[in-house]
């Protein structure tokens, strides 16, 4: 049965009797009037939202959430903001993903990634061939989404004022083959990161289109992102998978989940720890996203030698060996490289 999840309209006007109580109640809080609250329908149920005082663990302090949604992704790891960024910074990146696939223009560091049933293709690369761009950190024209106004103010409820930008990815999941290979399975990003700690990290998340579950729309396990980091690694998928989908080996399969329809951008903003992936894109068209995981320059690195991600760090060092030639190089290096400034300063990371 549908249930809802918490989203916003940004920026929204407030109206009707619901929100002038939401109004009252919200009274102390300085800045802008609170957006108006919708209802969000999804697939399955979510974790009810429990208005009352509390500490507030994986927020900051700020005058932009309101604190039914403070509560919400207090309960889920996850809030969405309806149509935060617009049709016109959709359609920049979206020119500047096809002028990278023709190769019109080569960013420093970026990498193009292909679906692993045409990886070992010889096409050359373009827009139908190309599952995912990331690092694009050094490409000034996909970068702007990661400094947009509107992403920021909120990324910033979540890291605070220092904000560093550490992962970037411009998403372009293919119509499956066949195999099943374009799904991506349920995993925790933290996986990825040598940095701590988590609640101090969130992901940006815009549909470039509209999203859903015939073409692959994000899957999340509301509430996951209070446990901890669990073991990862490639998923024993007949079809194969694609290179670094790393996967949960152990979770709950009969646990609730939550499919995210989403608009043209639409943005979610979720934990590391929350547990989600994305279903296979049955449809002819290709499904674009654009994220950003970031982070607080407070945060500080960590050597994964002997923990569940030394896995991660092996395939990144035989990747970085044979683009770069350097061997040996430690995840955190590799990160290190990578991360750049958007707000405030820049202190560990």
């Amino acid at each position: 049965m549908a249930a809802a999840a918490l989203n916003v309209k940004d920026p929204g006007r407030a109206g009707g009797i619901a929100t002038a109580r939401l109004k009252i109640l919200l009274g102390h809080l300085q800045g802008p009037e609170a957006p108006a609250i919708t209802a969000y329908p999804t697939s399955a149920a979510v974790v009810p939202v429990r208005l009352h005082p509390q500490k507030f663990q994986y927020t900051v302090d700020n005058d932009v959430l309101t604190l039914e949604q403070r509560q919400f992704y207090e309960d889920n790891g996850f809030l969405v903001i309806k149509k935060l960024v617009s049709e016109a910074d959709i359609q920049r990146y979206r020119a500047q993903f096809e002028r990278i696939c023709r190769k019109e223009v080569e960013p420093l560091g970026l990498e193009i990634m292909k679906d692993v049933t045409i990886a070992k293709s010889g096409f050359s690369p373009h827009e139908k061939i190309t599952a995912k761009i990331q690092n694009f950190q050094n490409d000034e024209e996909l970068f702007s989404y990661c400094t947009l106004p509107q992403i920021v103010k909120y990324v910033e409820c979540f890291t605070g004022p220092n904000v560093m930008a550490m992962h970037t990815m411009l998403i372009n999941k293919p119509p499956d083959s066949g195999k099943k290979t374009s799904r991506h399975p349920f995993h925790q990003d933290l996986h990825y990161f040598p940095f701590r700690p988590p609640n101090s990290i969130v992901c940006a998340w815009t549909a470039m289109e509209h999203i859903d579950r015939n073409n692959g729309c994000l899957v999340v396990l509301p509430g996951t992102h209070k446990g901890t980091l669990k073991p990862h690694d490639y998923p024993k998928w007949e079809g194969g998978v694609n290179i670094m989908f790393h996967g949960i080996q152990d979770y709950d399969l009969n646990q609730p989940r939550t499919h995210l329809v989403m608009e043209k951008g639409d943005t979610v903003f979720f934990h590391p720890l929350l547990i989600h992936g994305s279903g296979r894109n049955r449809t002819e068209g290709f499904r674009k996203a654009i994220s950003c995981h970031f982070a607080s320059s407070d945060c500080y690195y960590t050597d994964v030698k002997g923990t569940s991600q030394e896995n991660i760090e092996k395939e990144v060092q035989v990747m970085v060996e044979k683009k770069y030639g350097v061997a040996n190089v430690k995840l955190k290096d590799a990160w290190m490289m990578q991360a750049r400034l958007v707000k405030g300063k820049r202190i560990n990371l």
